[in-house]
């Protein structure tokens, strides 16, 4: 037996490079220029050849070392190495068949017998210098056995590696490549990630992200550290996760609420002198009773996807929550059947639970079984935003600032200052569809626009 150390060789100016694959085991009978393991610096990935053949007796590096040239790789029994000197690299997996007539030269079937020989001899490469990977003719007729190392490029590794996969771990080898055989394209990584995606909250598997750089902001300047609430840190966590789970879409639309808006007014006194103890009386009221008969009409927007990913669950009662801002951070009570109460009711408990959010004394049931959310910053300002829905539910409605526009009246042919809401409605494309999502938004200024429909 003779055993020899396997080193790195001379790889150019690349010191410290990451070991992202070891290609091969304990055990296996490698040949000459086989490819041991890949390596990446902040610029390339290269496969670093075996200096000859023999079977690996020992590997002194793991997935994630950090090695330079003359880095010990592993120990080879060199005593087996029968690889002539000029033999090309071969796939550790593929065992070419013998030819008809048991000739080691013969035409026959043998997959390397149909590869196309190069016209001129590659020139001769000085010891010293380690051959260039160069792409294997072989590689495109080789069976991987089940098991095996994922089979994809180094290009396509690092791709991967861009995207949050471990390419020398589990998660590339859950990719079926649709190369030669199983060969993984960048395609195939691309079409994973969004089948992963596309999955149920929770479900997505493989993505893990690559952490921010730390960065020492203070040596761009002065700077102040303070401590993010207990809202906020809680409430990012879920905002991070519905956002890369599920799909966004925001449907974009203006309704006229200039008679709305008149009527509400009208209402003030007698709200006011409401028992017990009055009322503010908000469009917000309005508005929870218009998305409710639009809820109505467009069940898949009272829905969430259930945790196969594969049935709808259709709910039968409207809990309505809405987003509230308080000094510590943004939480979002919930009204419980808004079908069932008037819009006296609804803004008396609307004007409760914000109270109870800003005193921090709301309980966790009064934030549970909210079906769809409203998300108001018209009092604050703005024309649109995006508002991210509240997982499980399918659905938010983003209001801004109202504001008085010139609209054409066909009938007067002139046009005419009307109060114009601005809404955006963010929805999960997994179960409504885009003509859907602008349905439900023209519902909705149907509704506002003639406040007789929601005495309905």
């Amino acid at each position: 037996m003779t055993i020899k150390e396997v080193l790195v060789p001379d790889i150019g100016s690349f010191k410290d490079v990451e070991i992202i694959e070891i290609l091969v085991n304990v055990g296996d009978s490698i040949v000459t220029d086989a490819a041991l393991m890949t390596v990446e610096s902040d610029k390339a990935a290269m496969d670093i050849p075996a200096p000859f053949g023999g079977i690996v007796k020992e590997l002194r590096i793991k997935v994630g070392d950090k090695v330079s040239a003359g880095s010990l790789v592993l120990m080879l029994d060199t005593s087996s190495d029968t690889t002539p000197a000029t033999a090309s690299p071969v796939v550790k997996s593929f065992v070419p068949p013998a030819p008809p007539g048991g000739g080691a030269g013969g035409e026959g079937n043998s997959p390397v017998a149909n590869v196309p020989q190069p016209t001129h001899p590659a020139p001769e490469v000085p010891a010293h210098i380690p051959p260039r990977h160069q792409p294997d003719p072989v590689a495109a007729h080789a069976e991987f056995a089940a098991g095996k190392a994922a089979h994809a490029s180094p290009s396509v590794r690092r791709f991967a590696r861009e995207l949050g996969i471990h390419p020398g771990g589990a998660d590339l080898s859950r990719i079926k490549g649709s190369g030669p055989h199983g060969r993984i394209l960048k395609e195939d990584v691309q079409n994973w990630i969004k089948a992963e995606l596309a999955k149920p909250t929770g479900e997505a598997i493989g993505l893990g992200f690559p952490p921010a750089p730390v960065i020492d902001f203070a040596q761009f300047g002065d700077i102040e550290t303070q401590a993010l609430s207990r809202i906020k840190k809680l409430s990012g966590a879920n905002l991070h996760r519905n956002w890369v789970s599920a799909p966004h879409v925001t449907q974009f639309d203006e309704a006229d609420i200039t008679d709305l808006e008149d009527f509400r007014k009208s209402m003030l006194d007698e709200a006011a002198k409401s028992k017990p103890g009055g009322v503010k009386l908000t469009l917000l009221a309005f508005l929870m009773k218009a998305v409710v008969n639009a809820m109505r009409t467009y069940p898949q927007f009272n829905a969430s996807l259930a945790a196969d990913g594969e049935n709808l669950v259709l709910k039968k009662y409207f809990h309505v929550g809405f987003a509230c801002d308080t000094p510590d951070g943004l939480v979002v009570p919930v009204i419980r059947d808004v079908n069932k109460k008037d819009v006296m009711d609804i803004a008396r408990e609307l004007a409760e639970l914000s109270e109870l959010a800003r005193e921090r004394k709301l309980k966790i049931n009064a934030m549970q079984g909210g079906c769809f959310t409203i998300s108001s910053l018209g009092g604050i300002g703005g024309t649109a935003f995006t508002p991210i829905i509240n997982c499980p539910e399918v659905a938010i409605l983003g209001l801004s600032r109202a504001s008085m526009q010139p609209v054409w009246n066909k009938a007067s042919k002139s046009f005419e200052p009307r109060l114009m809401l601005p809404l955006s409605l963010s929805y999960d494309h997994r179960v409504i569809d885009g003509a859907d999502g602008a349905r439900f938004t023209s519902h909705l200024r149907l509704m506002l626009s003639d406040v007789r429909r929601l005495l309905l």
